[in-house]
């Protein structure tokens, strides 16, 4: 009796356990519903991140395999069989069943479309795929076609036929910020073109004549002002790395004042301020060089007894501070307002300043108009130019070169 009173017993516990053990899962997945929102709002979320998964490999183009890694995301949030993305020079991507699709994909590109209009075709049988419906939808870029999108699928509904129409202009707007964000690096690569073309042909020939003058009254100084010089080019004309660091920057500086104060001789006074915690600071590379040789060629070169150039660098909040500052001739202010400006340099006058134009430019381009440089200069008072950039760069220490200050920031 004792033993079937204890089972009894222990039966029953063991029913309450479970009955409190399921009421807990059923609670936390009620709570944990509510957390991740409404089916609706689930199903925005489901959207927007295959949406954001797909356009990280569609910003190079439809020819590459990242191709196939957005079809993969796109057929998903088609809810389709198979989903092939191909453009308009006959290259194919397919994620799903379908590799014998290949041909009849290339058949539907060569079809002209009517205008942007989804159409539906009806799949052959040598294609052996259980999908009877393909649904095209074009790409259009500039007025041409760059290729199609198509959903292939049991049934012609309307829905997946406006569903495949959008995401065939989603992929239009992707390409276009693609080709945008190409014409942003070519645009970099130009303007840093221009500031070595500039640097090449002027500089070059100063520093070459400054050591052909010492090789005779005093080699040694002459093969000191050779290795200054191989160090700066070696700098100037790296081909790696779009960011540098202020150390590295000023050691090209060094350098560079190195050789112009062989030219200058005691007319070139120099004077640094630079806080070490600034050292390691992330900057756009070749931007201070070109405002340093701004202040020698503009500023102190017209002047009989030369001058004095100041290099300060500071950290002020969340930024570093880097002002370049002589006390050459100075500049007029509408004069300079004109080579800053969006004006071609026939308008403006030549190549005069094209490196601060070139900093500015570039500086605004990478971290927003606020990051502009700031000048303060007026005919025969000399010139400042203040640049700031923030100190924290973390996305780009990877366009640092391979053989920068490894204690770079972060």
């Amino acid at each position: 009796m004792v033993d079937s009173t204890l089972i009894a017993a222990l039966a029953g516990a063991l029913v309450g356990a479970i009955l409190t053990l399921a009421v807990v899962i059923v609670w936390r997945f009620a709570r944990g519903s509510r957390e991740l929102g409404s089916d609706g709002e689930q199903a925005t979320y489901r959207t927007l991140h295959l949406a954001s998964r797909a356009a990280e490999h569609l910003r190079g183009g439809l020819a590459d395999d990242d191709a196939v890694r957005a079809a993969r995301h796109l057929r998903t949030l088609l809810g389709c069989d198979i989903l092939a993305i191909a453009d308009a020079r006959g290259s194919v991507a397919i994620d799903g069943s379908g590799e014998s699709l290949r041909p009849f994909v290339a058949s539907i590109v060569d079809v002209p479309f009517d205008g942007a209009r989804t159409k539906v075709v009806a799949v052959p049988p040598s294609a052996r795929v259980a999908t009877p419906w393909a649904i095209a939808a074009p790409i259009i870029v500039d007025g041409c076609l760059a290729g199609v999108v198509i959903a292939f699928a049991a049934s012609r509904h309307a829905p997946l036929v406006r569903a495949t129409g959008e995401v065939a202009r989603w992929v239009t707007a992707q390409l276009r910020l693609g080709d945008l964000e190409a014409s942003r690096t070519a645009l970099a690569e130009a303007q840093l073109r221009s500031l070595r073309s500039q640097i090449s042909p002027h500089f070059i020939y100063n520093a070459l004549n400054a050591i052909a003058a010492y090789i005779i009254t005093d080699p040694p100084k002459a093969r000191e002002l050779v290795i200054e010089f191989a160090d700066f080019t070696r700098y100037s004309f790296r081909r790696a790395g779009d960011f540098t660091t202020v150390e590295e920057e000023l050691r090209s500086i060094h350098s560079y004042l190195v050789l112009e104060r062989a030219r200058f001789g005691d007319r070139l006074e120099v004077t640094l301020r630079i806080a070490p915690e600034t050292l390691s600071a992330v900057i756009p590379f070749l931007s201070v060089q070109p405002l340093v040789e701004n202040s020698v060629r503009h500023g102190l070169e017209a002047r009989e007894r030369g001058g004095r150039i100041t290099i300060s660098t500071e950290e002020i909040g969340a930024n570093v501070q880097i002002v370049v500052e002589d006390n050459g001739v100075g500049m007029d202010p509408d004069h300079l307002e004109a080579h800053l400006g969006r004006q071609t340099e026939h308008e403006s006058g030549g190549e005069d300043h094209i490196g601060l134009r070139n900093v500015d430019t570039r500086l605004r381009r990478v971290y927003g108009d606020e990051y502009g440089l700031v000048i303060e200069t007026n005919v025969g008072a000399g010139t400042l130019v203040r640049m700031n950039v923030p100190r924290s760069q973390p996305m780009h220490h990877a366009q640092l070169a391979p053989d920068t200050v490894t204690g770079a920031a972060s």
